[in-house]
């Protein structure tokens, strides 16, 4: 199946596991809080999510909590992106895709953060591609980047094998911490 094909039947099942999604988020807050990797990392890079995808708000108050800096994707032109640090501070503005984001400031940017917790819309549990809303940023943020992957993936975006097309640009997530 093309990439477009698994996107636009994807999003039409994710809406229809809307509230299991949101049942699970929890359960894989949780998850993440209590694995090392998180624990031990100084800094996170994570987006706020969308309202088909796992709660990330609570992992960025707890990361906060635990004194841990805090990095949003700005998306930039070319379709690249930079990670910012955000505070609860920061004023953030709506991106093109409707996602919050801080405003761009050079001497914030971070982009070899401890742990990147990579959004998608589908995860090969086998293999541990992803597939996310299209446009390819993160696939190009991570063809350069040097830290830990983990994603959190409720069971709507759980795939034995990938049911999507594969190609030599898409870069595997490290660690799927699964629902």
């Amino acid at each position: 199946m093309t990439k477009k094909e698994f996107r636009t039947t994807q999003l039409y099942r994710l809406k229809q596991a809307q509230f299991t999604t949101k049942k699970e988020s929890l359960a894989l807050t949780q998850l993440l809080l209590a694995h090392p990797t998180f624990k031990s990392a100084k800094s996170i890079g994570i987006t706020y999510s969308g309202a088909l995808e796992v709660e990330t708000s609570l992992i960025i108050q707890a990361a906060w909590r635990k004194g841990k800096r805090v990095y949003l994707p700005k998306t930039l032109p070319n379709r690249q992106m930079a990670f910012i640090e955000h505070t609860a501070k920061d004023e953030l503005v709506l991106s093109s895709f409707g996602v919050p984001e801080p405003r761009y400031e050079e001497r914030r940017v971070n982009n070899e953060v401890d742990l990147m917790i990579v959004p998608g819309i589908g995860f090969a549990t086998d293999s541990h591609y992803r597939i996310g809303f299209g446009g390819g940023y993160y696939d190009r943020f991570l063809a350069h980047y040097p830290g830990q992957t983990v994603a959190l993936v409720p069971t709507a975006m759980q795939f034995a094998t990938a049911e999507w097309q594969i190609e030599p640009f898409d870069i595997p997530i490290q660690e799927l911490i699964l629902a």
